[in-house]
């Protein structure tokens, strides 16, 4: 290849990077909220106790939650968070009683 060609190549991977980019705002559950950057949300999740745990979990499930946050006007992060306290909670009580 020629070298024009080459600094070609690398303006048109440069362009396409530059169209791509991120997904707007506008197209965010929370379009209207104001936004925070990772470090201060990283902050205020500490300052509550939260820690990052990624899981896989079946698309069915997932839907069911959404829908239920969305019915309760929470979070999924917060309704994930009781429906695994309450199965905790219940595996113990059936563990003090077996």
């Amino acid at each position: 290849m020629k070298k024009t060609d080459l600094e070609k190549n690398k303006a048109l991977k440069l362009l396409g990077k530059m169209k791509q980019g991120g997904t707007p705002a506008r197209f965010s559950a929370d379009a209207n909220a104001p936004a925070v950057d990772r470090r201060q949300q990283r902050k205020l999740d500490q300052a509550q106790g939260l820690v990052s745990f990624p899981v896989k979990i079946k698309q069915t499930v997932i839907e069911t939650i959404r829908s239920r946050a969305s019915a309760q006007g929470q979070s999924t992060d917060q309704v994930i968070g009781e429906l695994l306290e309450l199965a905790l909670a219940s595996q113990e009580a059936n563990a003090n009683l077996g």
